[in-house]
């Protein structure tokens, strides 16, 4: 029987413009799991630590930023690994970065670049991330109703 593990977070970095959201993408490093693929900030929920509290962590450690606005969407990636057997679950967030803050890139990645929600969507691999990005645009970014029930407040540190 397949194991269910809900152990690694996706967080889609985000930045304001007047007229337009650009998120940011990021490509692993060649000698990384899934070479040369775009992607949002992906990671590992350590022992001692939430999700949320890893979703932050990891896109501070990739990428050099820290929100200023950030908030749990209602998506949870889920897929499956055969070379495990598993099942993973993986909570989404979305961090709204300052325009001006700039990217500093872990080893996980080459290259980084922002791109507006289509075209992200069509950059992204995988059909969650894209339905994740919606979601964004759609309930964060507009905002929806259930915007402010999502937004996790600052936290001290």
């Amino acid at each position: 029987m397949a194991k269910i593990v809900s152990n690694v977070i996706d967080v889609y970095p985000f930045r304001r413009d007047r007229s337009r959201a650009e998120f940011l993408l990021l490509k692993r490093a060649p000698a990384s799991r899934l070479a040369n693929t775009w992607q949002a900030v992906h990671g590992h929920v350590e022992a001692d630590e939430t999700a949320w509290q890893a979703a932050l962590r990891e896109l501070e450690e990739e990428t050099g930023l820290k929100p200023i606005g950030f908030w749990q969407i209602d998506r949870v990636n889920t897929f499956y690994v055969a070379a495990e057997d598993t099942v993973l679950m993986c909570p989404c967030f979305a961090a709204e970065i300052a325009r001006d803050d700039p990217v500093r890139l872990s080893c996980e990645h080459s290259d980084f670049r922002w791109e507006d929600a289509e075209s992200a969507q069509r950059i992204c691999l995988w059909p969650g991330q894209r339905r994740a990005l919606r979601e964004i645009l759609s309930e964060i970014i507009t905002p929806g109703v259930a915007e402010p029930h999502l937004r996790i407040p600052p936290q001290p540190h």
